[in-house]
């Protein structure tokens, strides 16, 4: 695990964020790999991914046989913000992602990027998968906080979706969160909308505790749409 940055005009500095590579990154240099995009949560940074035992639970994964993939999991700076006000989709679809793909070894196309979060960063890989559908081919929402701007535009957005730019998507939450309200009636919304979707209420609330237990299984999920090269 790395931290990391680059220089962004959107930002108004850098863009700061944690990368993981694969056990193999280094050992097949020929080798390129799916990339994975993970979105924090507000009031925390770019290293919340990493205390929740993301790299040690994508290590297991991948030595024990799944898809081998990187790991990107970028700073929001300006949390309290809504997308019109906040440079972060800029940063991210202009800087971060083309900068990625010239640095390090990627699958560049949609089919091998993913993005996910959790909570607000369940907003954002939202926001950014049905807005650029051109380049996510999965989104997964954890304990979905949906921006503020972005919920009255979500079922245009669907409806504007080209059938093969749809993402797979996996949804999750505690059944004692108190967005489990908001999170079901999208999840209405695509069922309305016969969009295929993965969806679960586990035991839990918002918080870390909650997280951490799933952080495995939603790594599972990514790699799924990632067969063996």
């Amino acid at each position: 695990m790395q931290a990391a940055s680059l220089p962004s005009e959107n930002m108004g500095g850098l863009l700061q964020f944690h990368i993981y590579l694969p056990p193999c990154y280094d050992r097949d240099t020929s080798r390129r790999y799916p990339v994975l995009y993970l979105i924090h949560g507000q009031s925390y940074s770019d290293d919340q991914w990493v205390h929740l035992g993301v790299a040690q639970a994508a290590d297991k994964l991948i030595t024990g046989g799944a898809p081998a993939f990187i790991i990107v999991m970028p700073f929001d700076v300006y949390q309290y913000r809504q997308p019109a006000t906040d440079p972060f989709d800029e940063a991210v679809i202009e800087e971060l992602i083309p900068y990625i793909d010239s640095t390090y070894r990627t699958h560049a196309n949609r089919a091998s990027r993913a993005v996910g979060g959790l909570s607000r960063g369940a907003g954002w890989a939202l926001h950014f998968a049905l807005t650029h559908p051109e380049l996510f081919g999965a989104f997964g929402g954890h304990s979905l906080a949906i921006l503020d701007e972005d919920g009255p535009r979500l079922s245009r957005w669907l409806d504007a979706l080209p059938p093969g730019e749809m993402p797979r998507i996996f949804m999750d939450i505690g059944k004692d969160d108190g967005l489990l309200p908001s999170v079901a009636e999208f999840e209405a919304m695509l069922t309305t909308h016969e969009i295929p979707h993965d969806w679960y209420i586990n035991p839990g609330v918002h918080n870390e505790e909650y997280w951490s237990r799933h952080v495995e299984e939603y790594l599972k999920w990514y790699a799924s749409g990632w067969g063996q090269e």
